[in-house]
């Protein structure tokens, strides 16, 4: 039995892959292998002479076992570190990548609209969505005769019977905010009022909800001139066209007055809209003078103080900007759009790094 056990012994130990190992255990522990065999004969010793070869061939079965399961071992390790060696992989590299978020573009918008409007000293403020007719109408100076009043145009929040509160709407503007404010906090002010606003109205250019930015400034001596400087100021900013021009149209708006529509200096070439060159002129917001019944439905002295408004949709300026077509795709939540016209999320507008990508 020593004879059996060097020979299978060094065997395994000389066995160059797993293939051979198996080859070498069936020959010694298989059903027909050696030491099986010298195991059946057994039976045909005596007593005596089993007490001494039993005990042994069995340890010398474990032996040879334990050696091929540490050969066998010793052989897959080896495999693995050769493989590694040849899949070799640089784990500091950048892994594999995956889809990313997107940042809506009317989000990108509001945030390159603050950026600019607060590089000129104008802070941020928030309202309610849903406000009462009266912030939303009578304290802009609105009659109750004036169409934008009527439901087939204005959201209107249903009313229990009998319940005596005043209605509520929808707001169709953020001017709602610039009451607050001046409620709030009086005069003098310089706020800038995003968020989403809703009317009943859908078409490619219109949709129940979209987002506006309006602004408002009041101070002692405020005049349309500083309104002009303000707002060509952020034209040339958020277009990032130098020098562009503006055209003050008079109109009518019940909360301003004087009331002027403004365009911008845009040209038509190949069906491509330019802006800040060309003859053509395209229409971009409204803006005034702060009539004096709002000033007075702030809490204002329209005695002691005057101002300026504005107002615009961020939705709109966002589709001349980056050249989007469709309003309603805005809100399709199509993630092969988001895709297209969305922005990386670390994109953070800012005048000294760059507006746009």
């Amino acid at each position: 039995m020593d004879d059996l056990r060097d020979k299978y012994i060094e065997r395994i130990a000389a066995a160059g892959d797993e293939a051979e190992l198996e080859d070498l255990r069936v020959q010694a522990v298989g059903k027909k292998g050696e030491i099986s065999l010298k195991m059946r004969e057994l039976g045909k010793m005596t007593p005596e002479e089993r007490q001494v070869a039993g005990p042994a061939l069995n340890a010398l079965k474990d032996e040879i076992n334990s050696a091929l399961s540490a050969k066998k071992a010793a052989l897959a390790d080896a495999a693995l570190d050769a493989r590694l060696r040849a899949e070799w992989l640089d784990v500091t590299l950048p892994g594999r990548t995956r889809a990313a978020g997107s940042i809506h573009p009317v989000s990108q918008v509001t945030e390159e609209v603050t950026a600019i409007f607060a590089d000129m000293g104008f802070s941020v403020a928030e309202g309610p969505r849903i406000d009462t007719d009266w912030y939303n109408f009578d304290a802009l100076n609105i009659p109750s005769h004036h169409p934008a009043r009527a439901e087939m145009d204005t959201f209107y929040m249903l009313r229990a019977e009998g319940d005596d509160r005043p209605p509520h709407v929808l707001r169709t503007h953020t001017s709602p905010v610039q009451i607050r404010h001046m409620e709030a906090h009086g005069a003098p002010c310089r706020i800038i009022c995003p968020g989403g606003v809703y009317r009943a109205d859908y078409d490619q250019t219109h949709t129940p909800m979209f987002h506006q930015v309006e602004g408002l400034a009041l101070d002692r001596d405020i005049s349309m001139a500083n309104l002009k400087w303000v707002l060509e100021e952020f034209f040339a900013a958020f277009f990032e066209v130098d020098g562009i021009k503006t055209r003050f149209r008079a109109s009518h708006f019940p909360f301003t007055e004087p009331s002027a529509e403004v365009d911008i200096q845009c040209s038509w070439v190949d069906g491509q809209l330019k802006l800040g060159e060309g003859d053509d002129w395209l229409e971009v917001l409204g803006s005034g003078m702060v009539h004096p019944k709002v000033l007075q439905a702030g809490g204002v002295d329209p005695e002691q103080w005057q101002g300026f408004a504005f107002g615009m949709g961020i939705d709109r300026i966002a589709m001349l900007k980056y050249g989007i077509p469709d309003l309603r795709a805005f809100f399709d939540s199509d993630l092969r759009w988001l895709r297209h016209y969305g922005f990386a999320a670390l994109d953070v507008p800012t005048l000294r790094g760059g507006l746009s990508r």
